[in-house]
């Protein structure tokens, strides 16, 4: 819901069918995928691979406008390796996750400043906060 204030950006929009074992796509066709189970031999990607592989896009794009605030560059070399983890317990079902930061060659301190302002700027990182158990690590 847009208030006055907001401009959508960009809308997603896919067809799913067949749930973890079915297949997904893109209204422009550049997704096309086929979905299976975590740990299964089938071909295909599965629902926790997709939402780590976009949480890290995310966070490092959100890392660079905290480093543009802070007037640093971030290295060439940076990444972030991003652990989704599918919980069970006693309540049902649930996500953890880790993000590994690497951010060679910049002071510690820069580095954990950068991490925080993403923290509090990036949506998939504000979408999770308070539901997703979630561990930001500095390599």
């Amino acid at each position: 819901m847009e208030t006055k204030n907001e401009k959508v950006l960009y809308t997603a929009i896919t067809h799913t069918t067949g749930g973890r074992t079915g297949k997904s796509k893109s209204s422009d066709g550049n997704l096309d995928i086929i979905l299976t189970t975590p740990g299964s031999n089938r071909e295909g990607t599965n629902p926790e691979q997709l939402f780590a592989a976009g949480w890290s896009a995310c966070f490092i794009g959100a890392m660079g406008k905290a480093a543009e605030s802070l007037n640093v560059k971030l290295p060439a070399d940076h990444y972030v390796n991003t652990e989704v983890d599918l919980v069970v317990s006693e309540s049902g079902y649930s996500l953890e996750a880790r993000l590994n930061i690497s951010l060679p060659g910049l002071d510690s301190n820069i580095s954990k400043s950068i991490i925080e302002i993403a923290q509090l700027t990036c949506p998939y990182s504000k979408a999770t906060k308070g539901n997703v158990k979630t561990v930001y690590n500095l390599l």
